[in-house]
């Protein structure tokens, strides 16, 4: 089942976290690696003016693989570690469709 939802990540202090944030996740190895937890063609992203903090609507398709990824796995492990200070995950429902 595919479920909206919003991934809102706090970057580590220090320059460059964004960059090199944003870098993986557009890369091969992060683009197959987001394919695993959520439609990537539908994910909808935005930054704060100061680079400090991303967020992410997704429609995810594997919430406890969402976790995973963010956390850490193989492959994100080294950059989550790197760049990721916090992270909140909530789920999105519809309250009024006009």
């Amino acid at each position: 089942m595919v479920k909206e939802m919003l991934v809102v990540a706090k970057f580590k202090e220090g320059e460059g976290k964004f960059e090199k944030f944003m870098g993986f996740m557009q890369s091969p190895e992060g683009l197959a690696e987001r394919s695993k937890v959520a439609i990537v063609e539908k994910t909808m992203a935005s930054v704060t003016p100061d680079k400090s903090a991303v967020m992410f609507k997704i429609h995810c398709t594997d919430e406890a693989a969402l976790i995973k990824f963010i956390e850490g796995t193989e492959v994100s492990k080294p950059i989550m570690d790197e760049v990721m200070g916090s992270y909140m995950i909530y789920d999105l429902t519809k309250v009024k469709e006009g």
